[in-house]
């Protein structure tokens, strides 16, 4: 995970990562390949209570808070949802309770996400931030 980095300067990193690529097919194959590499997801994290709301695919986000950070985990079942989980991970996870609080959670036009993705991905991408929000009011 990208430590010591803003969530703009993350979102920044990424975005010139998918602009890189040339067509929709090329950034679609590279998100599938971030979601290969997510960290392995327990099986008893998925519960109903860690589910994100408003993905087609079934998406379970999990948090742990370290000192004043949180760090989440998470997965899908399906591939390309698992490479979008991976975007906000990579985003979102290792910031302070406050930065989450705070973050312009417009991701999916950030990063040009509405070229790529179906607009159901896009309303999961939206249930994922909308979650990790939840925790960072709750933290």
């Amino acid at each position: 995970m990208s430590e010591n980095l803003s969530i703009a300067n993350k979102i920044s990193r990424i975005k010139d990562d998918l602009d890189f690529f040339e067509d929709e097919l090329q950034k679609y194959e590279y998100i599938i390949d971030l979601g290969k590499k997510l960290e392995p997801f327990e099986d008893e994290d998925k519960i109903p209570e860690n589910i994100v709301h408003g993905c087609t695919s079934q998406v379970w986000l999990v948090c742990q808070k370290k000192e004043d950070k949180l760090i989440f985990k998470g997965t899908s079942e399906a591939v390309i949802v698992k490479g979008l989980v991976y975007i906000i991970l990579e985003i979102f996870s290792n910031n302070t309770i406050e930065e989450l609080k705070n973050a312009d959670m417009d991701l999916v036009y950030e990063l040009g996400l509405s070229e790529v993705i179906t607009p159901n991905r896009q309303s999961g991408v939206i249930g994922m931030i909308k979650k990790i929000k939840e925790y960072a009011i709750t933290a």
